[in-house]
């Protein structure tokens, strides 16, 4: 299969990814106002919750920063906690294509979303942003009725590594006892840091994404190489999938990791636990956020929206 014309102008489309050899903080700087410029491109803006504003909350070592996305003054609304992507050492909550995400989950599926802004890599090693993660969500259960939530009815989802720390926190969730999730959302995920799976896909290095630089993503998280098949850095090495969440799993046809979310799916439907799983043909690493330019992409949008939906209201479904 070809890819659409609008997938092959987004992978010529090269950001600016800075010198590779300024200061960390720069670089995520210069990538981040690059990420803002090819959204602008290809993405498509959604309006504005009806409120949205940052909480800082303390974590072991320091704080972190929550976005909280309402769709409207009304209690007990179900809640979404985001999870953005960047290879574990780039990305945050304000740029355009993550804000986009979380106001369409908010007004698509009338959930309070709540955006973890994670410690990052390398200055910030594993397992510090899962636990992060784990705050995060830890927080807006506890605090859902200052939110407008309800603690009952509570997911979690991520892109790329956003979705890798999805499914370690779920892991924890399980681990810890912790209030039980509705649902885990994985997008693109990356589910094995050992990166066996990516070099074994067949897929070249020509679809916006290579093993090389999902290595230096790696090298970069992780203290050791052996931390590499530890559960919570790559959830497919865990044991035991059993007593996990309902789970989606959404990968990309020409995407060499689209086998870690096969695999998971296998695995979890092993385990018994209810998953759904989806390989959208013609779609790239990245092309999930082509909304504006790309009609899979907006198919794609809508299909996560739906399957939230069908999770936080069972009834309706």
């Amino acid at each position: 299969m070809e890819l659409d014309q609008a997938v092959r102008t987004f992978l010529s489309t090269k950001p600016d990814s800075g010198d590779p050899d300024a200061p960390i903080a720069q670089r995520r700087k210069t990538i981040h106002a690059g990420t803002d410029t090819v959204f602008g491109m290809f993405g498509r803006p959604v309006a504005a919750a009806h409120s949205e504003r940052d909480v800082e909350i303390a974590v072991p070592g320091g704080r972190i920063r929550l976005r909280v996305y309402r769709p409207s003054g009304a209690a007990g609304r179900p809640i979404h906690v985001f999870l953005h992507g960047g290879g574990f050492w780039l990305g945050s909550v304000d740029e355009d294509v993550n804000q986009a995400m979380c106001r369409s989950r908010c007004a698509g599926v009338g959930a309070v979303v709540v955006a973890v802004d994670y410690r990052l890599a390398p200055e910030h090693l594993f397992p510090v942003p899962v636990e992060d993660c784990y705050a995060g969500l830890s927080w807006a259960v506890e605090h859902a009725a200052e939110i407008g939530g309800d603690p009952a009815n509570v997911s979690i989802g991520g892109v790329s590594a956003g979705a890798t720390l999805a499914a370690a926190v779920a892991l924890l969730v399980r681990e810890r006892r912790a209030a039980p999730l509705r649902l885990q959302l994985l997008e693109v995920p990356p589910l094995d840091l050992t990166l066996d799976g990516m070099r074994a896909s067949g897929v070249g290095d020509d679809f916006g994404i290579t093993v090389d630089e999902m290595a230096l993503c790696r090298d970069l998280y992780l203290p050791a190489p052996d931390d590499a098949r530890a559960p919570l850095a790559s959830p497919l090495r865990a044991e035991d999938l059993a007593g996990l969440p309902s789970t989606k799993i959404m990968t990309a046809q020409f995407d060499p990791l689209r086998h870690d979310g096969e695999r998971y799916a296998e695995r979890l439907e092993a385990a018994g636990v209810p998953v759904s799983y989806s390989c959208y043909l013609g779609a790239v690493h990245g092309s999930l956020a082509l909304t504006g330019t790309w009609p899979t992409a907006r198919a794609w949008q809508e299909d996560l929206l739906q399957c939230l939906r069908d999770a936080h209201f069972p009834s309706h479904a």
